[in-house]
């Protein structure tokens, strides 16, 4: 069951609704700059914005969605689904509030967000995993989605694209180093352009195991 299963009042988040999902793989890390730094090396692109805090294995940030797809694609991946996100960030689909935890006051020992971070993304893992030992689902840099930012419906693996001419929204979750725990929630949703290129913004990779 998907969405704002716990409070039942987020509108961007209901109403909760079932999804079957095949067997995927997802990302135990948010990419890197050294990843990404080697992948834009190669594909003559130019390097992200670091703002001088050191690349390395920091979450990489600076990198629009458009991006970020086709380094996902280059290593025969893909950005994942929301289903498959939320899926992974709540360990199997357990109701769990954040990734890792349903305890607000557990929370800093998962994740990076504004009441333990400095304003820039952190290296990937320094906090715990959750139950399937992926890291950094709730904070440190939020994630670029595959899809459209969308609207949930009553109708089961239904939606309807959010109505923009350009259809130029997609989704980001988990929340960042820059945002309360609030924000911070496995349901949270948030849709951004397409084109941007944020500091608090970065993505993982997924697969389908059969399309892999």
């Amino acid at each position: 069951m998907m969405g704002d299963l716990i409070f039942q009042e987020n509108d961007d988040s209901i109403p909760i609704h079932e999804v079957n999902l095949p067997d995927f793989k997802i990302g135990t890390y948010e990419v890197t700059y050294d990843q990404y730094d080697a992948f834009a090396i190669a594909t003559d692109r130019k390097l992200p914005r670091d703002d001088e805090r050191g690349r390395g294995s920091r979450a990489v940030a600076f990198v629009n969605w458009y991006d970020a797809r086709e380094f996902c694609r280059a290593y025969g991946y893909d950005l994942p689904t929301e289903q498959q996100w939320e899926y992974a960030a709540r360990a199997g689909g357990k109701e769990t509030l954040y990734s890792g935890t349903n305890e607000r006051d557990e929370l800093k020992n998962y994740a990076r967000y504004a009441d333990n971070s400095g304003g820039y993304s952190f290296w990937v893992g320094s906090k715990k995993p959750n139950e399937l030992g992926i890291y950094d689902m709730s904070g440190n840099v939020a994630e670029w989605i595959g899809e459209w930012y969308a609207f949930y419906q009553t109708e089961v693996d239904s939606t309807e694209l959010y109505p923009l001419k350009e259809k130029g929204m997609r989704v980001i979750r988990g929340g960042s180093f820059r945002h309360s725990q609030n924000i911070l929630r496995n349901y949270w949703r948030v849709g951004v352009l397409v084109e941007a290129e944020s500091y608090f913004i970065g993505f993982r990779c997924a697969t389908s195991i059969t399309n892999s």
